[in-house]
């Protein structure tokens, strides 16, 4: 029987540097896309124009952020148990504006 489910390993990521945030794709298909964005303290993430018709969730899972609109010239603070809906062609950048590594999981649906 084959299985439905399938593991990607951290090594197995699609991985990349964006300024100072390091980002692993997990996983892309046609309808979402699903990764995790690491930026140390102090880091500064590059700025994402958004996606022209996918809906984005940014997760933090660790750590201590802020997330800039350009369009709208805001910061948004997010702690560790924190989430962020970030509508479609919504720029965005990451500051990592705590003491230790923050952990953003982030997925894009419909498929950006």
């Amino acid at each position: 029987m084959e299985r439905l489910g399938k593991i990607v390993r951290a090594i197995e990521a699609k991985t990349v540097m964006d300024e100072q945030e390091l980002f692993r794709e997990y996983f892309h298909t046609e309808k979402i896309t699903v990764g995790v964005s690491t930026l140390r303290p102090g880091a500064v993430g590059g700025v994402d124009t958004g996606h022209a018709v996918a809906d984005e969730v940014f997760y933090c899972a660790a750590g201590h952020v802020l997330c800039y609109f350009p369009e709208d010239d805001t910061y948004y603070e997010l702690l560790a148990g924190d989430a962020l809906l970030i509508p479609p062609a919504t720029g965005h950048k990451l500051y990592n504006i705590g003491e230790e590594n923050a952990v953003i999981v982030c997925s894009c649906a419909p498929h950006p």
